[in-house]
């Protein structure tokens, strides 16, 4: 079976709650972008989309979100450039590793304000373990055999690990629930 991801692969290794933060570091051998952050991550997941950075031979990225204001570049910010300037999600990576540091979204958009992240560049343990995973159909677009999705659904499920083809249903409240207030919509309890 080909690596979902090295943080899942051989089972998860559960997170400390109360674990404060850390820095993250591009894989560059030498003058290293430094991310630091000052929480722990929440809705951290796998994800199978096609603009997640993810090592090499891995099908899924593992991806979670803080605050904004709790992220801060500490470190040789001028090798970060933007992957996709016409993306949601503003990809800061190194121009020399090619390591996605943060995703940023700019514009107006339920996850404003949340930066995104890979706490796997990082050499502190506690980070909060993968929740579900996203976009798990995404990795056919990307070449993957549809055949041998059972058994990459059955592997998630092994680990614990819910799949969507989405986002988690909490997270998809939250876009839809943006998008209803945008549009002036009135809540009702039915």
């Amino acid at each position: 079976m080909p690596s979902i991801h090295p943080l899942i692969d051989n089972g998860l290794t559960k997170g400390d709650p109360n674990f404060p933060g850390g820095t993250l570091h591009c894989r560059c051998p030498s003058n290293q972008v430094v991310v630091g952050l000052k929480s722990n991550i929440a809705h951290n997941h796998a994800c199978g989309c096609s603009k997640c950075w993810k090592p090499a031979g891995a099908l899924f990225s593992i991806v979670g979100v803080v605050p904004r204001d709790n992220l801060t570049v500490q470190a040789n910010e001028s090798k970060l450039a933007i992957v996709d300037p016409t993306a949601v999600i503003q990809r800061h990576a190194c121009r020399e590793c090619n390591v996605h540091m943060y995703g940023r979204i700019e514009q107006s958009h339920a996850f404003h304000g949340l930066d995104f992240v890979h706490v796997e560049l990082s050499d502190e343990k506690g980070w909060q373990e993968p929740q579900f995973a996203a976009f798990v159909s995404s990795i056919i677009e990307q070449g993957f055999d549809p055949k041998g999705m059972d058994q990459i659904r059955s592997k998630f499920k092994s680990v614990g690990l819910v799949c969507y083809d989405v986002l988690s249903p909490p997270l998809m409240d939250l876009i839809a629930t943006f998008t209803a207030q945008k549009t002036g919509v009135k809540f009702s309890n039915l």
